[in-house]
């Protein structure tokens, strides 16, 4: 499928390598794109390495409310250009997380627990809950989030962070049935019309056993990285979402592989 027009993007977690990666890669394709962090001089200089034009934005996506001005300014930006049309935002790739692990479940911490879940779960509740009308009205509006293939095979070591991942995981097949339900899978339409209305809206998963860089590979050149997804590769199957049918992807847990590089 092709829009025909240029999307409204906005990459959460934008000043990691993931995040620059994406905003890069959507912003190549002719997206128009917003990275948010909440450091300004790191996502300032992640902006100015993704690509001339990419819009830098501060917030702590753990706040509801710091959440809802990041909205209110993103619409503000586009009504300024114009270019506040359909559901205003098109697509949020959302790239927040961060690890903590143990040695096993006794001495699993409250500490490494608040911090994995105002990470991983909080700020995608927030995203989503404040951004879902846009993505719901928009002709190719998609989510996404990045979980680990960790959630079908849980450690003891790593339980809280699987648990934050897997709620993150099922927060977001919540969303995809949102849009199910007021789209295509719309159980009692109020004419034939909106029976049949096509699903444009989805949300995915993006499982990968772990995230690897230019910069981890130039530090470790001996290290082969097995099984790691690259950076690179998750950028393009985040342009990729808006070229494929929502339908294919609503609610689809996507693995994507190693890359090509070890």
């Amino acid at each position: 499928m092709s829009t025909g027009r240029t999307l409204n993007v906005v990459v959460t977690g934008g000043s990691g390598p993931s995040g620059i990666a994406a905003a890069r890669a959507l912003h190549n394709a002719g997206h128009k794109v917003f990275t948010v962090g909440s450091d300004g001089p790191r996502i300032q200089a992640a902006a100015a390495e993704a690509g001339t034009g990419v819009t830098p934005l501060v917030c702590d996506l753990a706040d509801l409310a710091a959440v809802r001005a990041l909205h209110a300014t993103i619409h503000a930006l586009l009504a300024e250009t114009g270019d506040q049309t359909s559901g205003a935002v098109d697509g949020v790739i959302h790239l927040v997380g961060g690890w903590r692990g143990a040695k096993g479940i006794t001495d699993q911490s409250d500490e490494d627990w608040e911090f994995l879940e105002r990470g991983a779960i909080t700020t995608l509740r927030n995203v989503t809950r404040v951004f879902y009308d846009d993505l719901a009205a928009s002709d190719t509006g998609r989510f996404a989030m990045v979980s680990s293939t960790a959630v079908a095979k849980p450690t003891a070591g790593g339980a809280s962070y699987v648990a934050a991942k897997a709620a993150a995981e099922a927060w977001t097949l919540a969303v995809a049935d949102g849009f199910h339900r007021a789209q295509s899978g719309r159980k009692q339409a109020p004419s034939e019309q909106d029976s049949a209305a096509e699903q444009r809206s989805a949300a995915v998963v993006f499982v990968v056993k772990a995230l690897v860089d230019a910069a981890m590979r130039a530090k470790s050149p001996d290290r082969a990285f097995p099984g790691f997804t690259d950076v690179e590769e998750l950028a393009a199957a985040a342009v990729g979402l808006f070229t494929s049918p929502a339908a294919d992807l609503n609610g689809q847990r996507l693995l994507l592989g190693a890359g090509s590089r070890h």
